[in-house]
């Protein structure tokens, strides 16, 4: 069983030391084969914020890949926002924007769906768009196939809607189409799992929305607690398993409070 585990929203610059030492200790107990950082790594996009961000992440001593989510991008400082607004985010993470990883149970496509010239909302292109459908159409069976974005491309909640992703229908078909299994995202600190086809019913297949909150930030949502994602699976079965960790501040770790399964359509 390999396993995959989604941190998003750190937004380092407003994360509490208890939650991120709990979260340490919980990845150094689980032992993931991957982590997927979806993006709002740091909450201003500045040096020490990536810096504390990198940091973090090399000490889970795991393979990861990370896009970044809107407030990787300088806010306040208009002329780095628009002539290097990765500028910092490269140097703590590389100058892939869209990095991928291949196993045998995953195939893991990141999108950068951040735009300078978008204050919050992001988007997708039609070149994004095609480029990971060719990249699913070759991944093998057995693999769960994982598109990271950081915008949602679906809500449920309708106060939501307007965080959508830009050109958020078009990927959905065009991924669905190709093979994907689940759209990954963050943005809206809301954990949740979805079946995208309660929004798309005429999907040729079925394509999971899988929401993470926020890992270790104080800037929780609706009382809902630091959260996480970890996901489950053998190149061997069609179903993937969901759970959700939450941090409990009682106990001052992580506890796993939901699981799902994800059925995989082949």
């Amino acid at each position: 069983m390999s396993i995959l585990v989604q941190i998003s929203d750190t937004h380092f610059g407003t994360d509490q030391a208890p939650v991120v030492a709990a979260l340490t200790r919980l990845i150094g107990e689980i032992g993931p084969d991957v982590i997927v950082l979806s993006g709002d790594i740091t909450q201003r996009a500045r040096r020490t914020q990536f810096d504390a961000a990198r940091t973090f992440m090399d000490g889970l001593g795991t393979p990861f890949v990370a896009v970044p989510g809107n407030h990787d991008i300088p806010l306040f400082n208009l002329p780095a926002r628009m002539f290097a607004p990765y500028a910092n985010y490269i140097r703590a993470f590389g100058r892939n924007l869209e990095p991928e990883f291949a196993s045998d149970a995953f195939l893991i496509l990141c999108t950068n769906t951040t735009r300078p010239s978008r204050h919050i909302d992001g988007e997708i292109s039609p070149r994004q768009i095609d480029s990971v459908a060719k990249r699913l159409s070759h991944a093998k069976r057995d693999q769960l196939r994982i598109v990271v974005t950081h915008q949602p491309v679906h809500a449920i909640r309708a106060e939501d809607r307007s965080n959508l992703l830009h050109g958020h229908e078009q990927a959905i078909r065009a991924w669905s189409s190709a093979g994907a299994d689940i759209i990954m995202g963050g943005h809206i600190h809301l954990p949740y799992i979805r079946p995208i086809t309660e929004r798309f019913v005429d999907l040729p297949r079925k394509l999971w929305a899988v929401q993470a909150g926020t890992a270790v930030s104080w800037r929780v949502r609706d009382n809902v607690p630091n959260s996480i994602n970890l996901l489950r699976h053998s190149a061997r079965e069609l179903v993937c398993k969901v759970e959700r960790w939450d941090f409990d501040a009682v106990a001052n770790a992580f506890r796993c409070i939901k699981l799902e399964n994800l059925e995989l359509d082949r």
